[in-house]
């Protein structure tokens, strides 16, 4: 029996590097059935994996994961050394939306639904989510600042302000959702369910980012934060108020993983686990 959801329903896309390949599955699936939400917020790899389901484009955000990555081999060391992130930028942000696979701006512009990417400010070591429908390059920028971890990317500035990875603050944006409007949510997660890190918070020192003092403080709080928002989800999936996707097999990639064959079991699973859901639900 096929459950309807509420017609304000949001969609929350958590990041993870290259384990947003799991999302892409997802939201493949998601376009397979016409699934699509009228709200939507995402971080980091969800952003960018957000662009191509808000432009209608499937299999475009595996293209960039996985085919791309096995013909361009865009994570390296170098790139770190030569170009200051261990992504190409130039391959990711430049050459794969105007000539690769273009992006579909008349679509993107033209669908009514809302979409916001989430960025951490430099300045503030607060989130921003922003959102833009006409400008193409501030799109981009966008999308790159979203999607700029820490340590192994350059600070991108948007509207003049410098910012990166907005998972850094606000990994699992659910709580914005809701605050807009959408008290029901579906999230689709890049972590299995139970999963906490086990890393520690240290103090980060003052000559990292050294001109950002809230942004370390931000940093200095990182695990605790997003242990805070998975136990939060946890207990939202508990009480009915969200419907979580997430992987189900042990995770095996990690957020810079460059190994294909791992990437294309994640990224089939999320498509076979997007599938169960359509098969289950529609707005």
């Amino acid at each position: 029996m096929i459950q309807r959801l509420e017609r304000h329903t949001g969609l929350v896309l958590e990041g993870g590097g290259m384990r947003g390949v799991f999302t892409s599955g997802v939201l493949d699936a998601f376009m397979k059935y016409e699934l699509y939400f009228p709200y939507v917020v995402a971080v980091s790899a969800g952003a960018c994996n957000g662009l191509s389901y808000m432009s209608h484009q499937p299999r475009r955000a595996r293209f960039s994961n996985i085919d791309m990555l096995r013909k361009y081999g865009y994570i390296s060391l170098k790139n770190l050394l030569v170009q200051g992130s261990i992504f190409d930028p130039n391959i990711l942000y430049e050459r794969f939306p105007s000539e690769i696979v273009p992006f579909d701006y008349k679509t993107y512009v033209e669908n009514p639904a809302f979409f916001e990417m989430v960025t951490t400010n430099c300045l503030t070591g607060f989130a921003e989510y922003l959102s833009e429908k006409y400008d193409a390059r501030r799109i981009t920028a966008i999308a790159k600042a979203s999607s700029s971890l820490p340590y192994v990317a350059q600070i991108t500035n948007v509207d003049g302000i410098p910012m990166l990875d907005g998972g850094i603050v606000d990994s699992i944006p659910v709580l914005r959702a809701t605050s807009q409007g959408h008290p029901f949510n579906v999230v689709v997660m890049t972590r299995n369910k139970g999963y906490r890190s086990l890393e520690r918070d240290m103090k980060i020192p003052p000559i990292i980012y050294k001109e950002y003092p809230r942004l370390r403080v931000a940093l200095s709080h990182r695990v605790e934060v997003y242990n805070e928002q998975l136990e939060m989800v946890e207990r939202m999936e508990r009480w009915g108020e969200i419907l979580v996707i997430r992987p189900q097999r042990k995770m095996e990639v990690g957020r810079t993983c460059s190994d294909i064959e791992k990437l294309e079991r994640l990224y089939e699973e999320g498509f076979r686990e997007g599938e169960k859901f359509c098969q289950s639900y529609k707005l």
